[in-house]
Order: C-alpha cells, then structure tokens, then sequence
C-alpha cells in the first residue's frame, strides 16, 4: 500500500468536523485500516468523482461523510473530509 498523508486543509477540516463526534473518530479509524488493507468497493464505496473535482476519488467514512483523496504514483493524499455538501461543493 502506498503512503498516505494529509493536506493542511484536510487537517483542518478534520479537526472542525469530526474531532467534536468521538463516534465519527471511530468509524474513520475504522474505514482508513480497510482503505490501507487495499478495500476499495462495498465497505467504502470507493468511487471517481467527476466535475470539478474529476481525477479525485472519494470514500464514505459514514452515512454521509466523505473522504476525497487524490492517488499519484507516489502517494495517497486525503484532500478533504466532511459532509456530502461540504466536500462537493
């Protein structure tokens, strides 16, 4: 599995949205040892975005919070984490 690491505004947002819920704390350590074990389908649903945002991928963390990263050669790095509305937007 590659290395993954995080954009400052990952780090930001993360801190913002998911820290206050210990709950969503849980269920994104829980998706990031699937996502590193190399699960990429039905647990996560692992998918390509389009648009704007085309050539990223995103992953669900839980009901309706996303995970966008971008993959390269080299690295995995999360770029953003929240909301459906807040990372598509």
């Amino acid at each position: 599995m590659k290395p993954t690491r995080r954009h400052k505004q990952f780090k930001k947002h993360f801190k913002i949205r998911i820290v206050p819920n210990k709950k969503l704390i849980l269920q994104f350590q829980e998706c990031l040892i699937l996502f590193k074990a190399g699960h990429r389908g039905y647990l996560l649903n692992d998918h390509a975005l389009t648009g704007k945002l085309a050539g990223k991928r995103a992953f669900s963390v839980a009901g309706n919070i996303r995970v966008v990263y971008e993959e390269t050669e080299d690295v995995i790095t999360f770029l953003d984490i929240g909301s459906h509305n807040q990372v598509y937007r």
